[in-house]
């Protein structure tokens, strides 16, 4: 693991952490969007393309989007390798559903980062939205990626499903900045912790949120009004690998997500739209956080359970 430093890859661990032993995750470098108006970025069908991880639950959030908005015919994708190991995230193929490098023929994703700019300083991480025409990276931050398939292509596919309603966006706003913070990241801010303090902290506020998360399910179907929204498409893949990986990884063992009924109601009932289930691939997600994260589990033992994950 490690990362770049003025074009440069240096072996470090990616577990960046403050003077307290808490994680703090490093900002993402690219941040442009695609728009009819962008002088550099505009909407066209096969421009595009996708680097993720199946293991990684903020690109996953960008693989359900891609289906959600018909984008597949439209958007390339190349998979990762699930193991993250001393050269970051690897193009290998000697693991079920891991595609290489379809556009470069690549070893490593940092070679990626390298081709969009020579000289970058950053971390390497998926999500990556790459433009096949100026051969550089658009955006490699997942919250901003899927807002660009939310409406972007509108016109290229016909779908004008929009998962970010105007009149809707107020409250989507205050649920994402309490889920990211204190669930998204904050099982990462547990499983990362180097202090007692700082673990004690973030698993604190995270199962005080999932508590309120699960009394907010009890009147409505979905986290915002009775409609699939965002909200609830960056939630899901956090709750898909809580119990089969947070759980014992991350030390996230107060409580598991089969223990709160709400939200094992609502995973469930999700995790039955084709654009969730079928973007969800288990193996490459246990395989991920078990053998990379070796500083956690230096033996790279993969446990055999759960048996049972979701209905």
């Amino acid at each position: 693991m490690g990362r770049l430093v003025s074009g440069k890859w240096l072996t470090a661990s990616v577990i960046t952490s403050g003077k307290d032993g808490g994680y703090e995750r490093i900002p993402r470098s690219f941040l442009d969007g695609i728009s009819s108006d962008s002088e550099k970025f505009q909407p066209e069908s096969g421009r595009y393309h996708l680097y993720v991880s199946y293991a990684c639950p903020w690109a996953h959030r960008t693989l359900i989007y891609r289906k959600l908005k018909n984008l597949e015919d439209h958007i390339s994708v190349s998979v990762v390798h699930p193991d993250m190991l001393e050269n970051g995230w690897s193009f290998a193929t000697d693991f079920a559903a891991s595609t290489g490098d379809d556009l470069y023929n690549r070893s490593y994703l940092y070679e990626i980062y390298q081709k969009a700019d020579s000289e970058v300083s950053t971390s390497v991480t998926v999500p990556v939205l790459w433009d096949k025409k100026l051969q550089t990276i658009v955006n490699n931050e997942s919250s901003e990626i899927i807002r660009i398939f939310n409406t972007a292509f509108n016109e290229i596919t016909g779908n004008l499903d929009d998962y970010y309603p105007a009149s809707l966006q107020k409250s989507i706003d205050a649920i994402n900045d309490k889920v990211y913070e204190n669930v998204n990241n904050g099982v990462y801010r547990s499983g990362f912790a180097k202090t007692q303090q700082a673990y004690d902290q973030s698993v604190t506020k995270l199962f005080e949120t999932l508590d309120e998360l699960e009394g907010i399910l009890a009147d409505r179907p979905y986290l915002v009004g009775d409609t699939l929204t965002e909200a609830d498409i960056r939630l899901v893949p956090t709750l898909i690998r809580f119990d089969i990986v947070y759980v014992t990884h991350f030390k996230c063992n107060q409580r598991r997500i089969a223990d709160y009924p709400n939200l094992t109601n609502y995973l469930n009932r999700l995790f039955k739209m084709d654009a969730i289930q079928s973007t969800t691939d288990f193996d490459h997600i246990k395989r991920h956080y078990y053998y990379s994260h070796e500083s956690i589990n230096p033996f790279r033992i993969i446990p055999i359970g759960p048996s049972h994950y979701i209905s």
